[in-house]
């Protein structure tokens, strides 16, 4: 028997990933890990301590880019909450954590390939089909939250899934 609060408790981990901070963190945090990985990895070396590296420039890379949303998020809301100041900043900077938290995949597989778990070489492409797979993935799970038939939310997940790889190649090829 499913009581009240079990069935509200459900239901908003259900809508979590629909809502626009959580699922533009983590698209973009997808799409900037998997961007990263391709860059770095594009005419670098493969052993083990250059993962390392990898692993923590892909890291580095969330963090700067959550800090600099939310920084900008700040500046565009000045004029409506007057100045908060730095605690305003670092509350911004905080609210994007569901991008970092993206770029966490690719980070654990390049640290991972670091440690020696597993090959070096061509984990960037194991990165790059892990995060299409989570964006498929949300894809599916946000259109699902939002009342989707299954196979509406399939093709709506398969669509995002290859956008980000468009986009995430476009991104590569420019740097």
């Amino acid at each position: 028997m499913r009581t009240e609060s079990a069935i509200r408790c459900r239901r908003g981990l259900w809508d979590w990933p629909a809502q626009p901070t959580a699922l533009f963190g983590g698209v973009y945090g997808l799409l900037v890990s998997s961007s990263a990985v391709a860059a770095l990895t594009q005419f670098g070396e493969v052993t083990r301590a250059a993962r390392m590296d990898d692993a923590v420039w892909v890291l580095f890379t969330a963090l700067a880019s959550a800090l600099a949303h939310g920084y900008a998020h700040q500046i565009a809301r000045r004029d409506a909450q007057g100045h908060p100041g730095i605690r305003g900043v670092v509350r911004a900077g905080l609210a994007e954590w569901p991008l970092v938290v993206a770029a966490l995949p690719t980070t654990l597989l390049l640290w991972g390939a670091g440690l020696g778990w597993w090959h070096s070489t061509g984990i960037e492409y194991v990165a790059f089909g892990t995060n299409t797979v989570l964006l498929l993935g949300w894809g599916l799970l946000v259109s699902r939250a939002a009342g989707r038939t299954w196979g509406r939310a399939v093709r709506i997940g398969g669509t995002d899934a290859l956008l980000g790889v468009a986009v995430a190649l476009v991104s590569t090829l420019l740097k």
